[in-house]
């Protein structure tokens, strides 16, 4: 591996390498996503010529100032082999994501990820940077395929090649099935309820279930949660509508209405939300499963955790890829809260590198 990651780190990364090529730059996608990588291309000098989305989404609009076109139309101003694709958005969707892979057959075409929080790049002189807590990572991964997804992961930062995303991508239900213990739990901590999705999955997998922890912080997402919670009766469901924290105390949330909204004091909406520790949640409770998935602040979460994960060891799922630290700084700091658990590292079907998680267990 520490061959492979010398050869990696010794190359430039895609953002240097569009700030030197000499074909027309064009974007795939509006948006949040698109503006964040147009920010991030201004730091190395990267003009974007035009746009294009989706035939069925292109209705005479403008997006920084340029009319939106189709990609027939933008293969026709510049000619397929004298242009670069960046794809601008994030979709797990099976035909979205089939879309890509046809652009990307078409001309060449990279993936550039910016973090969903933060505005850290992960570069080439990042990684070299955090050579050091890159490699003690990949050598607490307790099987090779995840050191296999590691390394593809780093892979497809460095390159934003879509070659990288599908090496690394396993089927949900086999990870769930082969990594965690579903059968056996019978008390969940779900972190990130969003709408009840996960705890409706887990519950398919888990008929002992019987008691589940919710924690939600997004207003709108939180009556769908209890809207779900109000039709369940063979489980007890407790919903706290507040944003896990490392210590009790207010915070502003991102009242955007987006997915993705977080922790996020910069925010042009803002709502106060009260933080708190899982370990003040649960107060003692025991509990078979964690799952960590809260836009950024699964750090604070964890630390907030310590008293019940030392006591419980619980198996954990952990979102792995908020911010471009995560990738290795969460796994070294579950590994210091408690050493025993064995870590795994999957990736579920995504454009770009989401739905990366750390998995975690005492048992084999």
């Amino acid at each position: 591996m520490e061959i492979k990651i010398e050869q990696a780190f010794s190359g430039e990364d895609v953002w240097h390498l569009l700030a030197r090529s000499k074909k027309h730059i064009v974007m795939y996608g509006m948006g949040n996503g698109a503006d964040k990588i147009i920010a991030a291309c201004a730091r190395f000098g990267v003009e974007i010529e035009d746009f294009f989305a989706s035939d069925g989404f292109v209705r005479g609009q403008s997006f920084h100032g340029k009319r939106v076109m189709t990609f027939s139309q933008v293969c026709e101003k510049y000619g397929s082999e004298n242009m670069i694709v960046l794809i601008s958005f994030a979709s797990a969707l099976p035909d979205v994501m089939a879309q890509v892979r046809r652009v990307a057959a078409t001309c060449e075409t990279y993936i550039p990820e910016v973090p969903v929080r933060g505005d850290v790049l992960f570069t080439a002189e990042y990684a070299r940077e955090h050579r050091e807590e890159l490699m003690q990572a990949y050598d607490l991964l307790s099987d090779e395929r995840s050191r296999e997804v590691f390394f593809g992961v780093v892979m497809f930062r460095l390159t934003g090649k879509l070659e990288w995303l599908d090496a690394t991508e396993d089927a949900r239900e086999a990870v769930m099935q082969r990594v965690l213990h579903p059968a056996d739990y019978t008390a969940y901590c779900d972190v990130g309820a969003y709408d009840g999705d996960t705890i409706r999955e887990l519950a398919t997998l888990s008929p002992r279930l019987r008691r589940v922890y919710a924690v939600e912080p997004d207003r709108r997402n939180y009556r769908k949660l209890a809207a779900y919670a109000e039709g369940v009766s063979s489980m007890e469901l407790s919903l706290y509508p507040c944003a896990a924290w490392d210590c009790e105390q207010t915070l502003l949330f991102d009242d955007s209405g987006n997915r993705n909204a977080g922790y996020d004091p910069a925010a042009r909406r803002r709502i106060e939300v009260p933080g708190r520790t899982v370990d003040a949640i649960l107060d003692g409770a025991a509990v078979d499963y964690i799952k960590y998935d809260v836009e950024g602040s699964e750090a604070q979460a964890l630390r907030g955790s310590v008293q019940t994960i030392r006591a419980c060891k619980p198996d954990l799922l952990v979102s792995l890829y908020h911010r471009t630290e995560d990738l290795h700084a969460l796994i070294l700091q579950l590994h210091e809260i408690c050493p025993e658990y064995r870590l795994y590292l999957r990736r579920y079907p995504y454009i770009p590198a989401w739905d990366l998680n750390l998995y975690a267990s005492v048992r084999e």
